[in-house]
């Protein structure tokens, strides 16, 4: 075997990362071994000889996969293996595809495949940050054609200082959390959340994680060097370029006017640049229109762009008409469908989003059991594309990664503005209705009118916008555009999205399409972002200026109380069978979990009456007895000297026979009580060193006139064991009887037996 050969990277604190090629995988055309701590990816890539017949793009898939043996576990469900994707999974993915995918070249269109899997984890390094680097160095190793490399890594801003990759312990004390990915040039990807930090904090974030990610990609430049790794020479395309200048010559005038005529509607703008490919393609001579059409469309689709381009750049002129600051117009209406807890339909522009909030008890919480994350989950956000929203005549095939991505990213831009200790799980769903750009943004937007509506108590109101960037083939000219169109996003040099209260930004989402982007454009994007969410705020608020003061009628309301630890077993009962016969009984939903100070419990229903009797149910399980207080209780066992009563739920006290009445019993038989009688009592003492209950009827009657208490025979004082003791007269007991030698057990002799 070859000797594997090692590179080693050193991170900020003095934790290292370790790339080995060369020992595992030696098929695949790359394949690297990532190690840090005992945390260890596998990341591999093949990527076929010759592209597919017709393929003009690049076919590229990145899976990311954690085995459940990496953390020592085992999968859930009947079968016990690893089944589809996790959505944790899918966004890890989805980073590292952001960042490979625009530095692959445009003519390579080889079906490649990127897998990494997590083969070792130790819990404590996360390793969604590690995919990137992996994945990058195992392209670095191959011979497929790539102009990178690049590295992710997790930049958090921990005690005011940034951290990369940290801890999953040091992230919980973070305020900003963001994943870069990056060549040794430029920054090409970021995402995370914030707790409304300000902008010049975001570029300060991205400039420390840049840092951390040049050494990364210097070691596997170095490792590619050591291997002499030559890059394999391709042909997937074949071009005319007498075919391509004249498509230039002959449609580019009318694409620029088509461009330039500032019409809102997406579909006449589509209808009118497709009939001036039509028209070319009619004007060929029939004998080649079939042969030339698929270049033809090649060709002009980069006419297309290059006129909507210069429109900009040169005219300031965007496809709708609008300036490079101007916001779509905007309308709102919230409370728009009966049916759930609260609603809203957010439409800007060709944009639209249907949210909807449905407020649920403790038993809708989503469970989390991935391989490092397990846990429950109360504010979810789910984000539904259907192909209708753009016009497409197509079947809706569950859940795509895209949606999976897009709706991430609107629950991390609301989640921290939720309330602290909302009492309910709350589900955001957004259907998008109308899509023309930044359909995740309108999500954001709708999600918080929707949880307004619902009374939803939101720290602040949050809303997004999506930003564009044209630059000039040199970089000398550049249009950073507000709120971009779906070809803008398409057409152009970046899609930069961001989220914010008025007082900071709290998610953004960074792809970037052009080397050289500078931290110049990155500070204007931002700053003009700013400007745009203002206005939505403005138009948000002029809505609904505050939550609805109190939630809609059906929605369940819920009561919580905390109980001490060590009645949760009263409440609970053997097997369920006490909290399932409190919920059997009133109708009401309750749940229990126990927490630090205690058992939180939450009772939720719809009915004020079943709501009552579960909650006086448990209180009257969780109330301490008290002396002097009269229960209704129920005779369990009748004995000689009295009865036992359960005058609480699970304490059961004694009323004895001289408590029964003021009348004296002869037995119990004439008092008349049988087991399960109901009947009053009084709780006249609580044993203070056995904790035991004494009850009293009698308590509770009149007494009889002229009743006179038994009288206790009179023993007079005992005197006290000590000095004043009176000795035996004499005071010596005198001589012991002498018994004389006792024998040994063994000799002792048997008595006789009696005649």
């Amino acid at each position: 075997m070859a000797q594997p050969i090692k590179k080693t990277i050193a991170l900020p604190d003095g934790r290292t990362i370790t790339l080995e090629t060369g020992k595992l995988a030696k098929q695949a055309d790359g394949a690297v071994e990532l190690r840090m701590g005992n945390t260890m990816l596998l990341a591999t890539v093949v990527s076929a000889k010759e592209a597919g017949e017709g393929v003009d793009f690049m076919p590229l898939q990145v899976e990311y996969k954690e085995k459940f043996s990496s953390a020592g576990r085992f999968p859930g469900g009947f079968l016990k293996r690893e089944g589809r994707a996790s959505d944790y999974e899918i966004l890890t993915a989805r980073l590292v595809d952001r960042v490979l995918r625009p530095l692959f070249p445009d003519n390579y269109h080889a079906d490649t495949f990127v897998n990494i899997i997590m083969f070792s984890a130790d819990g404590e390094d996360m390793p969604d940050a590690l995919a990137g680097l992996a994945a990058s160095a195992a392209i670095a190793v191959s011979d497929i054609p790539f102009n990178g490399p690049i590295s992710e890594v997790r930049v958090a801003r921990i005690n005011g200082e940034f951290v990369i990759d940290p801890t999953f312990e040091q992230l919980k004390d973070a305020d900003m959390e963001l994943m870069v990915g990056a060549t040794y040039e430029n920054i090409m990807m970021v995402e995370g959340e914030m707790k409304e930090v300000s902008e010049a904090d975001l570029l300060a974030a991205l400039k420390a994680a840049h840092d951390a990610i040049k050494v990364q990609c210097k070691a596997q430049m170095e490792l590619a060097e050591e291997l002499h790794v030559v890059k394999r020479e391709y042909c997937h395309e074949v071009n005319d370029e007498d075919l391509r200048k004249d498509v230039h010559d002959k449609c580019y005038d009318k694409a620029y006017e088509v461009a330039k005529a500032g019409c809102a509607d997406k579909h006449w703008r589509m209808d009118h640049f497709d009939a001036i490919c039509d028209e070319y393609i009619e004007s060929l001579p029939e004998e080649e229109r079939e042969e030339k059409t698929p270049l033809v469309k090649r060709y002009y689709h980069d006419v297309e762009r290059e006129a909507m381009r210069r429109c900009v750049l040169d005219e300031g002129v965007r496809l709708d008409g609008r300036k490079t600051t101007e916001i779509r117009p905007i309308w709102i209406e919230t409370d728009y469908v009966p049916g759930p807890h609260g609603s809203a339909v957010f439409t800007r522009g060709e944009t639209q989003a249907l949210a909807t909030v449905t407020l649920g008890t403790k038993m809708d919480e989503k469970i989390l059991d991935d391989v490092l994350n397990q846990g429950k989950e109360r504010f979810l956000l789910h984000y539904n594309f259907p192909p209708f929203s753009t016009g497409e005549a197509k079947a809706q095939r569950g859940v795509g990664r895209r949606e999976v991505g897009h709706g991430n990213l609107a629950h991390r831009a609301l989640k921290g503005m939720f309330p602290d200790d909302f009492p309910y799980v709350c589900r955001i769903v957004s259907d998008i209705l109308e899509s023309n750009g930044s359909s995740s943004m309108a999500t954001v937007c709708a999600g918080t009118l929707a949880l307004l509506d619902a009374g939803v108590k939101m720290k602040k109101p949050v809303s997004g916008i999506a930003m564009g960037l044209i630059t000039d083939s040199d970089g000398s000219k550049y249009a950073v555009l507000s709120d971009i169109l779906g070809d803008e996003d398409h057409l152009g040099d970046m899609d930069f999205k961001v989220t914010g209260t008025r007082d900071g930004i709290t998610a953004t989402q960074m792809d970037i399409k052009v080397d050289g982007l500078s931290y110049e454009v990155l500070e204007k994007a931002l700053n003009q972002a700013r400007e745009g969410r203002m206005h939505i705020l403005d138009k948000i608020c002029e809505a609904i200026p505050a939550p609805r003061a109190d939630y809609k009628p059906h929605v369940p309301r819920i009561e919580t109380m905390l109980i001490p630890k060590e009645l949760i077993g009263a409440v609970i009962g053997p097997g369920g069978k006490v909290i399932q016969g409190i919920q059997e009984a009133s109708g009401a939903t309750v749940s229990i979990d126990e927490i630090d100070e205690g058992g939180y419990i939450e009772v939720a229903s719809n009915n004020k009456e079943s709501m009552d009797k579960a909650l006086d149910m448990i209180r009257a399980i969780v109330a301490l007895p008290e002396e002097g207080k009269v229960y209704h209780g129920k005779v369990r066992s009748i004995l000689d000297f009295g009865a036992f009563v359960e005058f609480m739920p699970n304490r059961d006290g004694l009323l004895h026979i001289s408590e029964i009445s003021w009348e004296r019993l002869e037995n119990m038989e004439a008092s008349g009580l049988k087991e399960g009688d109901e009947v009053e009592v009084k709780l006249i003492e609580i044993d203070k060193k056995t904790g035991k209950y004494r009850l009293s009827m009698r308590a509770l009657q009149p007494k009889p006139e002229g009743y006179v208490e038994p009288q206790r025979r009179e023993r007079g004082p005992r005197p006290e064991r000590g000095g004043d003791r009176p000795r035996r007269e004499g005071g010596d007991r005198g001589p012991r009887r002498d018994r004389g030698d006792r024998p040994e057990r063994g000799e002792r002799p048997r008595r006789e037996p009696r005649d």
